[in-house]
């Protein structure tokens, strides 16, 4: 097929126009064609008497069905470090966003937000800034959604808006360029150009990558679209950007598109067929979040510094017979690693005694970890066997009652002494405690929770409030108190109250 009737017959089978993005993207597909039809077909293979083989002997010839299941099972993911050569009618300078500022609207389910930080990843790489400021933007560009009627007319009235915006935009300015991206963009397509002239740039769920081009196409006044679905597009190389300073969660998107094809629902001719992410790359957004959170609980007062981090066992035989996911050695390191970035953090776990299979050496490497890790609090016990577990269908309960609760005192008594030492590096230190009530043990007593999430007993007397000298107070449930460590036991800190503060004065005199 000539190149010139391939992209007709593409831009025919979209239902669009010679638009200048369409129309280059289908020449890229037609070069590939063109390339693999030029080449000249194989003929049918021939036995050694040249007669042609049949079907059944070719078929035993070819590749098995295991073939195919080796090649899908590690999908080629693009790699970030690759750059794609601009298209012949764009120089890379052109490309970049020379500090021009992006504002994002997101609309729809989370999936938009996860494309949010997406778009804004990839937008960011080429130069462009972010504002909060709609009227010092230069582009906008809105994540939309198509699940319901209500999402579109959103959008058309949000447009309407933006209309009047870019229509003021002063002269002395860079033109404003409007752009739509996600599910609407998707669906509608050409509506949405011929509808809304002042939209200038369309594109789709797996076009994202694609906008800085895009963008460039439309600072000449054109309009410009991509919004090819992909059989194989999970952005795996793009590491989403928090959008929201103020957020208090994140997603980790997994997988992309729908293959239920419900009869309701939009999804599947939106967002296209169903793909998974790598799993690599998933673990390493993970990673980084995760690195991210044990930063704040770093920098941030108001955050506890402690961590619950349950091993469940010591021995790695074991830990792969309960399906843990890790070694001794992985957990032993992420100990390593959380103790260097958050100084003085306490840990908390979880250990089981006597799971099935368990051997005396298995139990002694668990009392090993006990005492390496020196945990601040600890939730031991023995196991119990649980109906409709793996382990009830797979494994056997084989070791004696006796033998878990000796056991399960063993690791007590282990625990209970290291707690122990770790918990008198405190004594002699002054500690914020925050004020939870009164002690379960003694009504002359106050209990809180110091930093590490460790329970502090003081005595309920009068103070002196650091906001309010001269005046003498006691203290109340939320109130933040000092108190000077004077003992310590595995579970619990004691000590006298100095007076009571608030966490930004303590912040402050830290």
């Amino acid at each position: 097929m000539h190149p010139l009737q391939c992209v007709l017959q593409v831009q025919r089978s979209l239902g669009w126009g010679p638009l200048a993005s369409v129309s280059w993207l289908s020449l890229r597909m037609c070069r590939a064609h063109s390339s693999l039809s030029s080449t000249t077909c194989p003929s049918p293979e021939r036995q050694e008497d040249g007669a042609p083989k049949d079907f059944s002997s070719r078929l035993a010839a070819g590749p098995t069905f295991q073939h195919f299941l080796k090649s899908a099972s590690a999908p080629q993911e693009k790699l970030s470090s690759e750059v794609e050569d601009p298209p012949p009618y764009l120089t890379m300078d052109e490309l970049l966003g020379r500090q021009r500022k992006v504002y994002l609207e997101t609309y729809g389910c989370q999936m938009n937000v996860n494309d949010t930080e997406i778009a804004w990843s990839i937008l960011q790489k080429s130069g462009y800034l972010r504002t909060s400021n709609l009227q010092e933007a230069d582009v906008i560009l809105l994540v939309t959604c198509s699940i319901r009627e209500k999402a579109e007319q959103t959008i058309w009235n949000r447009l309407h808006q933006l209309k009047a915006l870019k229509t003021r935009r002063p002269r002395s300015r860079v033109p404003l360029r409007i752009g739509i991206l996600g599910c609407m963009a998707e669906r509608l397509k050409e509506e949405i150009l011929n509808r809304e002239k002042m939209v200038d740039v369309l594109a789709g769920p797996d076009a994202y990558r694609d906008l800085p081009r895009l963008l460039a196409i439309a600072e000449s006044g054109q309009q410009a679209a991509n919004v090819l679905l992909s059989l194989d597009e999970t952005y795996a190389d793009v590491m989403p950007v928090q959008t929201s300073p103020s957020a208090t969660s994140a997603f980790v998107s997994i997988m992309r598109g729908c293959d239920n094809m419900c009869s309701y629902c939009i999804v599947p001719f939106t967002r296209g067929r169903e793909r998974s992410r790598p799993v690599a790359s998933i673990l390493e957004e993970v990673k980084k979040l995760s690195e991210q959170v044990l930063q704040l609980i770093h920098e941030r007062d108001n955050i506890c510094k402690q961590i619950h981090l349950p091993a469940q066992s010591g021995s790695s035989r074991v830990l792969e017979a309960m399906r843990r996911g890790y070694s001794r050695e992985a957990y032993v390191e992420l100990v390593h690693h959380i103790r260097e970035s958050i100084p003085g953090v306490s840990l908390s776990s979880d250990f089981i005694a006597g799971f099935c299979g368990e051997t005396e050496e298995d139990h002694v490497q668990t009392v090993s970890l006990l005492r390496e890790v020196q945990y601040n609090m600890g939730f031991l016990f023995a196991y119990s066997m649980r109906q409709k577990t793996r382990a009830y269908h797979r494994l056997k309960d084989d070791v004696p009652e006796e033998v878990k609760l000796r056991r399960l005192e063993e690791l007590i008594t282990v625990f209970r002494e290291e707690a122990t030492k770790a918990n008198q590096i405190s004594v002699g230190c002054t500690q914020l405690v925050l004020v939870e009530g009164l002690s379960k043990r003694s009504a002359t007593d106050l209990c809180g929770r110091n930093d590490g999430n460790l329970k502090v007993i003081f005595p309920d007397a009068e103070m002196e409030d650091v906001n309010n000298p001269g005046l003498r107070v006691r203290a109340q449930p939320g109130d933040y108190v000092l108190v000077k460590i004077t003992s310590a036991s595995s579970q619990t800190l004691r000590g006298h109250v100095l007076c009571r503060t608030t966490l930004k004065d303590s912040s402050e005199n830290c």
